[in-house]
């Protein structure tokens, strides 16, 4: 197991270097850059709309060279690396060009929105999921797994921001209901609020983005759950359990479901962590809320650099590490997996 562990955690520092060395190279080859945009927003009053490349010609040209000094451009592509590389080594992130505050900074801030969305989504979604999908494999080719599938395939291709211009339509002052708020994660009025108002108006603002994101996500780990299921209830142990005379009930929590949960479980992590750091960037956006993916999003639309480049080092690492994890709950949930016997 520790030589394993050990080759896994040393093919993480050329998977991260890589991403990160793609992800630069191709940013030296992008159009406009910091400083354009920098110098287009002032030229406009701060919020330019226009082409930053003609901002860029018309300013001074000392200005535009006492910019590129501030914020490194006047070295080699190699020695911004070099020393972007070095930072990332102590977990320096550096500073946004665009908001002039560090890179972890500006994450942390972020972090509530995500954390709020990504955690909720997870529970909701398993803790209805899964047990569909039991009754599901349960009552194969039933009217029930019938209209569950199509209920749940339904939801899944639609897409999230088409479903939540509709509930805005219907329920948040559209044209018919004004019972949901249409902008960010709490109330102005919050910290005045009693501590179940505090708990009644956060889930009030999450109603309806949570309703998005949840839809779209039951089918895949519905449509696995049943599969698993039906895939261990066709084994042969099953079939001599039941002739032992054992209840459905009993083969089913007591042989089934260890094996069956085996690909659920052990993409717990993944799907835990993903559920933060991969929000929808239309969800945010449609319904204000100011969390990573809008974060990420408007940081490559504006060639905030450092924000780009710290948010994928932090996230490639940080999935690098959960997939590590969800490989390890193998052993645990399974003993007979042996990783020691891998690459021999």
């Amino acid at each position: 197991m520790l030589p394993y562990l050990l080759k896994r955690i040393a093919l993480m520092v050329p998977t991260i270097l890589g991403a990160l060395t793609i992800t630069f190279a191709v940013m030296q080859f992008v159009p406009g850059g910091p400083v354009e945009t920098i110098l287009a927003e002032a030229k406009a009053g701060g919020g330019a709309e226009g082409s930053s490349y003609k901002a860029g010609r018309d300013v001074d040209k000392k200005q535009r060279e006492e910019l590129m000094k501030q914020y490194g451009f006047d070295k080699p592509a190699h020695e911004r690396y070099l020393m972007m590389i070095g930072d990332y080594a102590r977990f320096d992130l550096g500073k946004s060009f665009l908001q002039n505050k560090g890179v972890w900074e500006l994450i942390k801030e972020k972090l509530p929105v995500s954390i709020s969305l990504g955690l909720w989504t997870f529970l909701i979604s398993y803790a209805i999921s899964i047990p569909l999908g039991v009754s599901k494999a349960v009552r194969e080719g039933s009217r029930f797994d019938i209209a569950t599938t199509f209920a749940v395939l339904l939801g899944y291709a639609i897409p999230g921001f088409v479903l939540g211009v509709l509930l805005i339509v219907l329920f948040a002052g559209g044209t018919i209901f004004d019972w949901f708020p249409l902008r960010g994660l709490t109330s102005d009025n919050f910290s005045e609020l009693s501590t179940w108002g505090k708990v009644k108006d956060y889930f009030w603002h999450l109603t309806l983005p949570l309703i998005c994101l949840v839809i779209h996500s039951f089918a895949v780990v519905t449509l696995l759950t049943k599969n698993t299921f039906v895939e261990e209830i066709r084994k042969q142990y099953v079939l001599v359990a039941r002739s032992k005379g054992l209840s459905q009930e009993r083969v089913l929590y007591k042989h089934i479901f260890r094996n069956a949960l085996i690909p659920l479980v052990t993409g717990f992590p993944a799907a835990f962590v993903g559920a933060f750091f991969t929000g929808s960037v239309l969800i945010e956006t449609l319904f204000s809320l100011d969390g990573l993916g809008l974060l990420s999003y408007e940081s490559v639309i504006r060639r905030d650099f450092p924000v780009v480049l710290g948010s994928l080092y932090l996230f490639t690492l940080l999935g690098l590490v959960v997939k590590l994890v969800s490989d390890m709950l193998y052993t645990v949930v399974d003993p007979r997996v042996q990783f020691s016997a891998v690459g021999k």
